[in-house]
């Protein structure tokens, strides 16, 4: 049998004069709590499968200047878009900007368990990178890659596509809406 503390006892003799009646509402409130959804829950969004496309960006004023990424995840069947993000992240260059961005999106995207994640970029040089057409030549960069290739590993099939500027409008939005309406963040002085 489970104990109660004394406090809490006492208050549920006041209320279930008979033992029966003070055990039942335990069980019931018990079995209630244990099958409650919980608010991890509510936040877990449906797996989605098939084909999801992300597009992402990243950019800075000054290079390195202050910088900001964008992610659109798109779901093509349904013709909806499952989730945007953007956030300042700091003094950085454009190149860092446009790999933490891909890094960004990629987490989002493995929340929905795409059977195929389309990447779209409009960095060529990061897409060839990324494909194994450019060396990473950039010791700063290749963290990012590492972990971006970490994280690949967790999706079945990940694609990275090289679109024209115009066609990465949204995320570009989004980084250009960071960077002007959001609070830059406070960094130590180096």
């Amino acid at each position: 049998m489970l104990r109660l503390p004394s406090s809490l006892e006492r208050r549920l003799k006041e209320i279930f004069p008979k033992a029966v009646d003070r055990e039942r509402f335990v069980v019931d409130a018990i079995e209630e709590a244990l099958t409650k959804e919980t608010p991890e829950d509510r936040t877990l969004p449906d797996a989605i499968g098939g084909t999801l496309h992300l597009f992402t960006d990243g950019g800075s004023r000054g290079n390195p200047g202050q910088a900001a990424i964008g992610c659109i995840l798109v779901d093509p069947a349904k013709g909806v878009t499952l989730k945007e993000h953007a956030e300042r992240i700091g003094e950085e260059t454009n190149n860092v900007a446009e790999y933490r961005a891909l890094i960004e999106g990629l987490k989002i995207a493995l929340r929905y368990r795409p059977n195929r994640l389309i990447c779209h970029l409009d960095s060529e040089l990061i897409v060839k990178q990324l494909n194994g057409e450019y060396r990473v030549k950039m010791a700063t960069l290749q963290p990012l890659v590492e972990e971006i290739r970490q994280i690949t590993m967790e999706l079945p099939d990940v694609v990275f596509q090289h679109i024209p500027r115009e066609d990465n409008w949204r995320a570009d939005a989004l980084v250009n809406k960071a960077l002007g309406e959001m609070p830059a963040p406070h960094y130590p002085k180096r």
